[in-house]
């Protein structure tokens, strides 16, 4: 052995039999070997998945671990973006989180999608197998579309294709704000994990109840609701809203049979400045003698007055309970709040990947309306 050979492990040279032996003891995944990852905004949550992953896997009678890349991507002093990889990524089934909207800290969503795209990039570059993009709330889904008479880009379409570009082979969002944005990826598949199983559970004691009717805030949300309340056992009402101007919303009218009933479930897909919320609860309680209304909301920004608008229909308008999930951080100020309850997507995400990773159905893990 040569001087520079020294402490170097021996080199070996791969033959088919010894491939396929060594491959048989590892019992390696169709898909390759697990890795959950997470940018630094989507660190947090792919730590919890990560952990119920492991959960789960004990129940199973499992004592595999997963291996977890937390924080990955830096800033330079020019606030340019660098991803480091601190661990050998070749032939993994990555599962890489960002949360691409922050508000426990200085919130950047489009630097958030900067860093994403440049890590989903790194596991390209050093051999991952697959990357399966992890993005809760799907930042830019709101731009679909030009609005009407507005000369303006179809900003989803080029998210998509920058993501696509980047490497990603496969994306997992909660909830879109529209579920024709999968078709924006082409033949990439995009599991838009919906959330009736999770409001059915969270209000399963309002079940075949004659005093309560759920709620749709505009059209977009009606079929939503359908399925709610046919699972539930409960009528429907359908909100007409129209917006005169940015950041201002008109509840004209809200189409249904009240007599009778006393409580309301509102379900959408996001709270943002919750002037839907407020306008349509306002509504409920003046006209149409709705004593408590109970919010359940798939994605909370909580952005401008949200917070205040919430407390005042607490206070004044019958607001029991607003449900949100935790695919946007939330802050501990909002957390606080005696009425607002935060579910962890983390078991959802957990068997979720699970099923992905073996090449197993997702739609097992949900609802499936009648």
């Amino acid at each position: 052995m040569s001087a520079r050979d020294e402490g170097v492990a021996p080199k070996v040279f791969f033959t088919p039999e010894r491939f396929a032996e060594e491959q048989a003891s590892r019992m390696d995944p169709p898909r390759g070997n697990l890795l959950i990852a997470g940018c630094r905004s989507g660190s947090a949550l792919s730590g919890e998945v990560t952990q119920r992953y492991e959960r789960l896997l004990r129940e199973a009678g499992s004592d595999s671990a997963v291996p977890h890349l937390r924080d990955i991507d830096h800033r330079f002093s020019d606030s340019e973006t660098i991803v480091r990889l601190e661990e050998h990524v070749g032939g993994a089934d990555v599962y890489l989180f960002q949360c691409l909207f922050d508000p426990t800290c200085d919130p950047c969503t489009d630097h958030d999608y900067m860093a994403f795209l440049i890590a989903c990039r790194a596991f390209r570059e050093h051999g991952a197998r697959h990357v399966t993009g992890v993005l809760p709330y799907l930042a830019y889904a709101r731009q679909d579309k030009p609005t009407k008479f507005r000369r303006e880009p179809t900003t989803a379409k080029l998210m998509a294709d920058l993501a696509l570009a980047a490497g990603i082979d496969r994306l997992i969002v909660w909830d879109p704000h529209c579920e024709q944005i999968r078709g924006f990826y082409g033949n990439m598949p995009v599991n838009a994990l919906e959330s009736l199983t999770l409001f059915i559970d969270v209000f399963s004691r309002f079940r075949n109840r004659d005093d309560v009717i759920a709620v749709a805030p505009d059209a977009g949300r009606s079929k939503y609701v359908t399925y709610f309340g046919r699972a539930m056992g409960l009528t429907c009402a359908i909100a007409a809203k129209y917006r005169p101007k940015p950041e201002e919303v008109v509840i004209s009218e809200v189409i249904g049979e009240f007599p009778g009933k006393r409580i309301a479930i509102v379900l959408d897909d996001m709270i943002s400045g919750a002037g839907t919320i407020d306008a349509l609860v306002r509504k409920l309680v003046k006209e149409k003698g709705i004593e408590e209304v109970y919010v359940g909301a798939s994605h909370n920004l909580c952005v401008g007055h949200a917070r205040e608008r919430l407390e005042a229909l607490y206070v004044d308008f019958g607001l029991r309970e607003v449900v949100v999930t935790d695919s946007i951080p939330q802050t501990e100020e909002f957390r606080a709040l005696p009425f607002v309850s935060v579910e962890s997507l983390a078991d959802i995400l957990a068997r979720t990947i699970n099923r992905i990773h073996f090449n197993r159905s997702v739609s097992q893990v949900f609802y499936k309306p009648q």
